[in-house]
């Protein structure tokens, strides 16, 4: 059985729907944050990034939402959550790299400014930022990228779930969500799915 570690409120939640939309057989743990439970020596026996999400496999611990998005689409092809051709592979790849490297980081640096800088007005100037640049993301998202319905157009794949992740984010990051009509219907689309449902539910028992 496959075991997920996710934290509330994190990005671990696009996994964690992934896995459900799949059907798949697995196990959700949570862990505590505040708490610590990240840097307990089991967990990062598990994940020595000390970091959600993990999922636990037979083959091993994979880390990082686009290796675990990947991982669930190829293991349960019968979902159809992922394009089977390179191509159209690589473009749910690109899209779901994006919002890894470039839109949590834009949001983390409202949260965690002090992985980046020591210097408390430096902390305040990224912190400061964030909205605008969390602004400026979704602008690229809603004109260039999104292709409707759903992301990549009529096929709801993993990238679904992530974008609804991040997004859901906007208000606490100080950014108007209905500035962005496509991203704002998606979200919408997604809160109507039993998985983003069972998935949520979960994680806020």
């Amino acid at each position: 059985m496959l075991k997920l570690y996710y934290s509330t409120g994190s990005c671990a939640l696009a996994s964690h729907i992934a896995l459900e939309e799949a059907g798949a057989d697995y196990e959700a743990v949570r862990i505590d944050l505040r708490a610590g439970d990240q840097r307990s020596p089991e967990y990062l026996a598990l994940n020595p990034k000390g970091r959600v999400p993990a999922l636990v496999t037979n083959l091993g611990t994979l880390t990082e939402n686009l290796s675990i998005l990947a991982f669930v689409a190829q293991s349960f092809p019968e979902a159809k959550l992922a394009p089977t051709d390179p191509y159209g592979f690589a473009r749910i790849q690109a899209f779901n790299a994006y919002l890894a490297s470039t839109v949590h980081v834009a949001h983390a640096h409202g949260r965690r400014a002090g992985r980046w800088a020591d210097d408390p007005q430096a902390q305040q100037a990224m912190q400061a930022k964030v909205a605008e640049n969390m602004a400026t993301c979704f602008q690229l998202i809603e004109d260039e990228m999104f292709e409707g319905p759903w992301v990549m157009g009529e096929q709801y794949t993993i990238c679904d779930p992530y974008l609804f992740t991040l997004a859901s984010w906007l208000d606490d990051d100080g950014v108007d969500p209905s500035q962005f009509p496509k991203v704002s219907e998606h979200m919408v689309r997604m809160i109507t799915r039993p998985a983003v449902w069972k998935a949520l539910a979960q994680e806020n028992a």
